[in-house]
């Protein structure tokens, strides 16, 4: 049980960078709720990775940096869940 609910929070911590990519990357209005929720969330959620890479085009640096930072949830709690599998 522990390890799927690792499994999802890692899934669920990534979906919210990579829609945060999307709406950044289609030009979503700044205004709308669910843009300024997802960015609330996804800001947090990026560990530092937000600044990491700083291109000219702020698109290409939101895709870049939330985007490693997608990646990184997902292969942390791919270590995390091989890790609880491992002790069980």
């Amino acid at each position: 049980m522990l390890i799927q609910l690792v499994r999802w929070f890692g899934l669920v911590c990534a979906a919210l960078l990579a829609i945060h990519v999307i709406l950044t990357i289609g030009s979503a209005n700044p205004d709308n709720g669910i843009t300024q929720f997802v960015t609330s969330v996804a800001d947090p959620l990026a560990l530092g990775f937000q600044d990491l890479f700083t291109p000219e085009d702020p698109q290409l640096a939101v895709l870049l940096n939330y985007g490693i930072a997608a990646i990184f949830w997902l292969f942390i709690t791919s270590i995390a869940t091989k890790i609880l599998a491992a002790v069980r």
